[in-house]
């Protein structure tokens, strides 16, 4: 009599669909807690729901020629950081703050955002401290967490490897959009502090940690005092939607910002250029700002040549503003006052399109 092969099922394949359900019941209330009345109930829908415009009195926000504005983005091979150190709390920041730190640079306000985890095997306690960081940093950012997928795939992502990706979405009255035609020379550049090295440049920051045998669990003195490497290296990137947005929509009659750029790979000029017409030019002084010390430390540490470091990290500016003269105190104060650290960093002449940073 021959024997009968055994049955497969999906979970000989790796896929546990069961724990997959189970991490995706468990994150319904951090959902929630991101959203807002224009966010519409749809339980067991696949898709979610959300007004553009809201007629009840309270929360009345309704657009006359509004534009969608979406972006896509990753965290890059800082994944491969928190994973070295078993700490995945603050990339689902990283991962919302990319995303929307774009988005609001076309002066859109974020309406909501959608999370893709693609991963080995269902490892709640991981899941769970992205979709937290995720949620709260959509929060902080004024956009709902509309839903998301988890992807399982054993076949594709090894043990420890995974990636993870974001979609926002946002509107902004076509009017109000920015427009790089609108930079004029006389404009002044402003410059917000990044919280560190954010989340662009990590194979080079990984490759600096493995040539000088850094240790991520100890503290360098000269780095910080009180954190680790690891834990400076994990800095979440800085979320500048909610102040942009309060700040574009405090001159909802005078278009005062010309411009705006999110400063992520490759540096400050070649960020600040996308948003420049052909017929100015930007120049930026070094001196305005210090530049944090682990760039300093990194540049050390991995014998970097200084053109390099300001061609790959941000090196302590993390979005610009480009204002007309007259309003950059006002706007500077208004920032401030969301816990903005502002620098004058520059000033905008006539030219064809470059930036300089001396």
């Amino acid at each position: 009599m021959a024997k009968r092969k055994k049955k497969l099922t999906y979970a000989d394949s790796g896929v546990d669909i069961q724990a997959g359900d189970a991490f995706a019941s468990s994150i319904g209330s951090m959902m929630r807690r991101t959203f807002g009345p224009r966010v519409i109930s749809n339980p067991g829908g696949f898709a979610g729901l959300f007004r553009l415009d809201y007629n009840e009195k309270l929360f009345q926000r309704n657009y006359r020629d509004p534009v969608l504005v979406a972006c896509t983005d990753g965290v890059g091979t800082k994944l491969k950081l928190a994973s070295t150190l078993d700490d995945y709390s603050t990339i689902g920041v990283d991962l919302v703050a990319m995303c929307v730190n774009d988005l609001v640079v076309q002066g859109a306000e974020p309406l909501f955002f959608l999370d893709y985890v693609a991963i080995p095997r269902v490892d709640q306690a991981m899941l769970s401290q992205i979709v937290s960081g995720i949620a709260g940093a959509c929060r902080e950012s004024g956009c709902a967490l509309l839903g998301g997928e988890t992807a399982e795939m054993p076949d594709v992502y090894p043990a420890g490897e995974f990636d993870l990706a974001g979609f926002s979405v946002g509107v902004v009255e076509l009017h109000r959009a920015t427009d790089p035609m609108r930079v004029q020379p006389g404009d002044v550049v402003l410059g917000l502090a990044s919280s560190g090295v954010h989340s662009n440049g990590y194979s080079l920051v990984r490759r600096v940690v493995d040539h000088a045998s850094l240790k991520l669990g100890k503290v360098y003195e000269e780095l910080d005092a009180q954190r680790t490497l690891g834990q400076v290296l994990l800095t979440p990137t800085k979320l500048y939607a909610d102040p942009i947005v309060n700040l574009l929509r405090a001159y909802r009659v005078k278009k005062v910002v010309s411009g705006m750029a999110h400063i992520t790979g490759g540096g400050l000029a070649s960020n600040l250029s996308r948003v420049l017409g052909n017929s100015v030019d930007a120049k930026i002084k070094k001196s305005a700002w210090k530049v944090p010390g682990v760039f300093r430390f990194l540049q050390e540490q991995g014998g970097i040549d200084e053109a390099e470091m300001w061609k790959v990290f941000n090196m302590g500016i993390g979005y610009v503003l480009i204002v007309r003269p007259s309003f950059a105190d006002s706007v500077s104060r208004r920032l401030e006052r969301m816990d903005q650290t502002v620098y004058r960093i520059g000033s905008i002449s006539s030219g064809s399109g470059c930036v300089t940073v001396k």
